[in-house]
């Protein structure tokens, strides 16, 4: 709504209406930073176990706390032990969280091996309500969000999306194709569920020059037949930032060779190249 009064009003006269058989509840939107913690829970997570940690130990170390209903034990490809234990009840995953978190497991020989840079974090157990997976994935995106560079000096311009791929074409084979400009930090060709190049896949580089340099000498360069598209990815919001910005009214027009709707070529959005519609699909 555009006024707060507008919103209160609307959830006075609909909040708590019958339509049909359910009732409706309307109530102010609360951001996710906002809103209060979870505190009901039964699942719990548990990282830097011991390496000889199995089920019989999990047991052991949980099952004083209330009856579990279920638990597994999993390694990373690390070969690091954590757990997932689920509780009948909400009081037991609380007190196995509280008395059990920052606990030192370690054996006093272990304790003599320490170093000095190491970090408690890396070595007290780790015990709390185990997250969902869309929890983990918003975590992830803030913390990646945090640790990026900000400010004048931050650095643009290091991955590229490269589009058109040969269905055949390997994570090794797209390294090998843009290898010769720079340092490769990351490489991946999507894939499908039959394993095949789904037509596009992304190139990190270590620096911004490097990047540019593979996009100068790789756009629309032919390869098994086909001409690659390779520019700069943006995330989805940017993308989309630019692009309606670009067709909203005053912006650039869109006049003939469009595509039926707007679109170009593999679903991207048309544009225009010397008076002739060119389709330049983003994926």
């Amino acid at each position: 709504y555009e006024t707060e009064e507008a919103a209160k009003q609307a959830i006075e006269r609909v909040n708590g209406m019958q339509i049909g058989e359910k009732t409706v509840q309307v109530t102010a939107f609360v951001g996710r930073t906002e809103r209060a913690p979870t505190t009901e829970y039964t699942n719990i997570y548990a990282k830097n176990l011991p390496d000889d940690f199995d089920e019989a130990k999990l047991t052991e170390m949980f099952g004083g706390y209330g009856e579990i209903t279920s638990s597994c034990v999993l390694e990373d490809k690390l070969g690091r032990k954590f757990c997932f234990v689920n509780f009948e009840k909400t009081e037991s995953a609380k007190k196995a969280v509280e008395e059990l978190n920052g606990k030192d497991l370690r054996t006093e020989e272990q304790k003599k091996e320490q170093k000095e840079d190491d970090k408690p974090e890396d070595y007290l157990l780790y015990v709390s309500r185990a997250q969902t997976k869309a929890e983990r994935a918003r975590e992830l995106r803030e913390k990646s969000a945090a640790s990026a560079p900000s400010g004048p000096g931050q650095q643009q311009g290091v991955n590229l999306y490269i589009k058109n791929l040969d269905e055949n074409t390997t994570d090794a084979a797209l390294r090998e194709l843009f290898e010769p400009f720079g340092t490769i930090t990351s490489c991946v060709a999507a894939k499908d569920e039959k394993e095949k190049c789904k037509g596009f896949g992304f190139v990190c580089y270590s620096t911004p020059d490097e990047a540019t340099k593979a996009v100068t000498e790789m756009h629309l360069k032919v390869v098994k037949g086909k001409p690659l598209y390779v520019g700069l990815a943006e995330k989805k919001d940017a993308r989309q930032e630019r692009l309606r910005q670009r067709y909203s009214p005053g912006g650039m027009a869109m006049g003939k060779g469009m595509g039926k709707d707007g679109m170009g070529k593999d679903g991207g959005k048309g544009m225009m190249a010397g008076g002739k519609g060119m389709g330049m699909g983003m994926g």
